[in-house]
């Protein structure tokens, strides 16, 4: 049995989807961990999780895209 193209990569995308979201939550737990963190360091930090958070919403859309093409098919 052969997986589609759109198929796989709707898998592959949710893969990564939620390795990435483990792997940044990881993150985030040992830097609340760090008992010293500097106001720059901690608006940095506010902005790459900004821009994490983006990221995550335009794959979830283009899941979304593949998965309605998938089933245009």
């Amino acid at each position: 049995m052969a997986i589609s193209r759109p198929m796989l990569l709707v898998f592959l995308l949710l893969i990564l989807i939620m390795t990435s979201q483990f792997e940044w939550r990881h993150q985030i737990v040992d830097f609340d961990m760090t008992p010293s963190v500097t106001p720059k360091q901690q608006q940095i930090s506010r902005r790459e999780e900004a821009v994490k958070e983006k990221n995550i919403q335009r794959l979830q859309e283009l899941v979304r895209s593949l998965q309605q093409q998938i089933l245009e098919d």
